[in-house]
């Protein structure tokens, strides 16, 4: 018995329809979950550099919560105490608290006018394996710019890690204390536009 050219149609038409109503859903089935970034092992290590040297320390979260979606984060938002900043090359404490106090006051990031820093996480595409890219909003002394770079992600059951570096230009957020971008003349006391946050995050399933 032979099958009609329409019956063989019907058939196809069937199970194409069948597959992509099973890849909803799947799709459906799959559920967001939320990560709370964990303050007490989560770490976030700057470093600046100028002509004579550099300085480098640590900083401190305020909160973060991290969505993740198919073992892979989808956005999310990150907050930094900026009042928490250390310097740790600076062994003389004298000196070590006027490099901090400078870092507060106006000529860098205003910190008792802005008491914290944030970044949302607006895009993540895969890389490779691991190896994720993050596109976002970094938003310091109330400036917001867009801001990309790369994390290594590893989400196994209720723990999520994450460790990368951001490179950021310090001008954009108005900080302009010692650029040679914005003044001549500086020689040896001339501070670099970039400075770096290397990162290292545990969060835990809400």
């Amino acid at each position: 018995m032979k099958t009609s050219k329409s019956g063989i149609l019907s058939r196809v038409f069937f199970t194409v329809g069948f597959v992509y109503l099973t890849i909803i859903i799947g799709n459906s089935n799959v559920k967001a979950a939320d990560y709370v970034v964990d303050k007490a092992v989560s770490k976030v290590n700057w470093e600046g550099k100028k002509v004579t040297g550099k300085h480098n320390g640590t900083i401190s979260f305020d909160n973060g919560v991290l969505n993740v979606s198919k073992d892979k984060i989808s956005g999310g938002s990150i907050v930094i105490d900026m009042k928490t900043i250390v310097d740790v090359d600076l062994t003389d404490a004298e000196w070590n608290k006027k490099l901090i106090g400078h870092l507060s006051s106006d000529d860098f990031f205003s910190i008792e006018k802005f008491p914290t820093a944030s970044l949302t996480v607006n895009k993540v595409t895969t890389v490779s394996g691991d190896d994720l890219h993050f596109a976002g909003d970094l938003t310091i002394k109330g400036i917001k710019k867009p801001v990309e770079f790369n994390a290594k992600v590893k989400v196994a059951g209720d723990k999520l890690s994450a460790q990368g570096v951001i490179t950021i230009n310090r001008t954009l957020y108005d900080i302009k204390y010692g650029s040679g971008s914005f003044f001549q003349g500086l020689g040896d006391k001339m501070i670099s536009d970039d400075f770096t946050l290397d990162f290292d995050i545990t969060a835990n399933k809400k």
